[in-house]
């Protein structure tokens, strides 16, 4: 509703701007009053305008304050001149808490495709505490961008990159079959024990992934005599990346098998958090269905890409570093970036570049071919193949807009991308291209300790300890969901002994989930995360469990007043006396959480234009805080007054039910009880 009034408010100024001033401004910026004895909203237009009209911002504000007092927009009961210049907007408080409660909101979407990509954990081992802050914000924002029952939205494409042929499986492999001794046949027994004594492929490769890491550069008790020497070992990994990028024979097919259950383990993973994918792009296929091929014609027709004949890079096929200075000719560019090595392979960048072509329908002839991998409730999850396509898969590239949910250590590689982009003629292309980066994720000491690692005596004073996948310092996702679920229960049996076994489970879950999920969300993207146990679960600061505790406060207040929500919200419409409550002292704190629970859709809008979901998780807080406020001053059950209490009820409700909406496109459910 808030967002309503503010576009109606804005769309009114900026007629009057160009039928009194014949002055176009297509962006009016809107602002929240301190205090809301200044009136709900505030615009400084005035003072944007002093200088064009060469007026005192206050003399622009009262003839605009004139002319909008004489034809105000609906729901604005005054507009006031304050301060130098502000228009200060107050609005009709009874009418707008009737719209409120009517769910009358502005709508959010528009058309085109837009493609997320995230997740993109190499399918060599489980996935760890830092994977899962990418998935959370990828996942969060495509709920923030798909069509639901609140908003239209926008056509949205969810893809999951699987670099399975990367030096990361290459060392999984090597692990295999140089230092366990497997061969193909034995791999496939291997899969088959883990699947009959349930076990975690992923979990397997965890440790053997360290190993392997450790293995290439410690030589062991007797370096003279270890064999094979560390420049050999480094060697059988070059010879297995490379088996595995040329596609065939019983190396590539180790790592086919292992890649592809490790990543039906991570799919399986990611479900326990509400995590879904449209589609899972393998670079196999980018190698194999000549992609790259595509994209090198395609770069070298519009000279992006050249051979270096000289200088560090001699041999190697280069494009311009992003941000740099074209260099003179005959000058070699020491600092270019290179696109395909001396020795024939395709970088990491180039292969980027062919598939961000393909994402925007800009690779001649090259596609996918499609077929189901995983099923969820609703859809099925599809994987790339270099065969026969299935006839009913849907279209997956030729997006309109893409946003890449990529660590910000990957910067450079994202700029380049674009650079290519834009170096080929694809302006627009570039300009629809969000690196949505994130900072990493560590662990506060007292949680490493908790999960039981050793933590050395200088480090329990840092603010936080850094993991590491090949050093095997890093706690797996799943065991980190387990452990809050366990812990949540514990609370859960204690307060709630009178439910069964299986709701108290599912309590547990939904708790640990929206934990988790709201402490990766809680900040900034590109803020380093110290992930804390115990913060996290807990009922009071800033947690998911704080928002989920007051849901289950206002859903306890219609459960004993035996109104239900969604009756206490249509009965506000018939009440006659509304103005006289919201305007008195009393009343202001009851308005402040009507319009607080009416900024929902503001707060989305914001959060998608800035990609910025903790946007979103800070709203979340602030309404919960706010309800509770509400809680604690009004006693709502025992009010005698008939018109009072329908008020006092529908503010629960209000309240209650965009909480509940927040917490959904954060990924969180609301449990029963708490």
């Amino acid at each position: 509703m808030y967002r309503t009034i503010q576009l109606s408010l804005q769309a009114r100024i900026q007629a009057i701007l160009l039928s009194r001033y014949e002055i176009a401004l297509p962006y009016l910026a809107v602002e929240q009053p301190p205090n809301i004895a200044l009136g709900e909203l505030a615009l400084p237009v005035a003072f944007e305008l002093a200088k064009r009209l060469r007026k005192a911002p206050r003399a622009i504000a009262t003839e605009l304050a004139a002319e909008l007092n004489a034809d105000l927009p609906a729901g604005v009961a005054l507009v006031e001149v304050a301060g130098a210049g502000y228009l200060n907007i107050r609005l009709d408080r009874a009418a707008t808490v009737r719209r409120i409660a009517a769910d009358h909101h502005a709508d959010l979407g528009g058309p085109g495709f837009r493609l997320i990509e995230h997740t993109s954990i190499n399918p060599n081992k489980a996935a760890h505490i830092g994977h899962l802050r990418n998935a959370i914000l990828g996942d969060t924002f495509q709920r923030l961008l798909r069509p639901d029952a609140f908003k239209s939205g926008y056509q949205v494409g969810v893809q999951n990159y699987i670099d399975n042929t990367g030096v990361q499986v290459a060392d999984v492999v090597v692990g295999l079959v140089h230092l366990q001794g497997m061969n193909l046949d034995r791999v496939r027994e291997l899969l088959t024990e883990c699947l009959e004594t349930n076990q975690r492929i992923d979990f397997y490769c965890w440790d053997l992934y360290a190993r392997v890491s450790q293995w290439y550069t410690d030589p062991g008790p007797d370096p003279a005599n270890a064999a094979p020497t560390l420049a050999a070992r480094k060697q059988l990994r070059l010879d297995t990346l490379h088996a595995l990028e040329a596609g065939h024979g019983e190396t590539a097919q180790i790592a086919d098998l292992i890649a592809t259950e490790v990543l039906r383990r991570h799919l399986e993973t990611m479900l326990r958090l509400g995590i879904e994918y449209d589609f899972l792009p393998r670079e196999s296929e980018i190698l194999s269905l000549h992609f790259w091929d595509a994209a090198r014609a395609l770069m070298t027709e519009r000279g992006v890409l050249y051979e270096e004949t000289q200088g560090k890079n001699k041999g190697c096929l280069v494009m311009r570093r992003a941000g740099a200075e074209a260099m003179a000719e005959g000058d070699t560019d020491e600092d270019a970036k290179v696109i395909v090595r001396s020795n024939g392979t395709v970088t990491y960048v180039g292969k980027d570049i062919a598939y961000h072509l393909w994402k925007f329908g800009l690779l001649p002839g090259k596609d996918f071919g499609y077929i189901p991998f995983f099923n969820y409730p609703t859809h099925p999850c599809w994987i790339s193949t270099s065969g026969a396509s299935d006839p009913t898969a849907p279209t997956f590239g030729k997006a309109d807009a893409i946003y890449n949910v990529i660590d910000s250590r990957q910067n450079d590689p994202q700029n380049q991308v674009q650079e290519a982009l834009r170096a080929m003629g694809f302006e627009d292309a570039a300009s629809r291209y969000t690196h949505f980066s994130y900072a990493m994720v560590a662990m506060t000491p007292r949680t490493a300790v908790d999960l039981g690692y050793v933590v050395p005596e200088e480090d329990l004073a840092k603010p936080f300890v850094e993991v590491s996948g090949r050093k095997g310092l890093g706690v797996k996702a799943d065991d980190l969901i387990d452990r809050l679920i366990t812990a949540a229960k514990t609370e859960v049996d204690n307060r709630h002994p009178e439910l069964d076994e299986p709701e108290r489970l599912a309590i547990s879950q939904q708790i640990a989930i929206g934990a988790l999920r709201f402490f990766m969300l809680r900040f900034t993207r590109n803020t380093i995360i110290a992930f804390d146990f115990k913060e996290a679960l807990s009922f009071e600061g800033e947690t998911g469990p704080y928002i989920q505790y007051a849901i289950v406060r206002a859903a306890n207040i219609f459960r004993k007043s035996g109104v239900p929500a969604d009756e206490a919200l249509t009965a506000i419409a018939e009440i006659e006396g509304l103005e006289p409550i919201l305007s008195s002292e009393e009343g202001t704190s009851l308005w402040e959480t009507w319009l607080a629970a009416s900024r929902l859709s503001t707060v989305l809008d914001q959060s998608i234009q800035s990609a910025e979901p903790a946007y979103l998780a800070k709203y979340a807080f602030t309404l919960a805080q706010q309800f509770n406020n509400f809680y604690h001053r009004h006693h709502v059950l025992t009010e005698t007054d008939p018109t009072r209490r329908a008020l006092l009820l529908a503010t629960a409700a209000a309240a209650h039910r965009e909480l509940i909406r927040a917490l959904g496109y954060l990924g969180i459910e609301a449990p029963p009880v708490m």
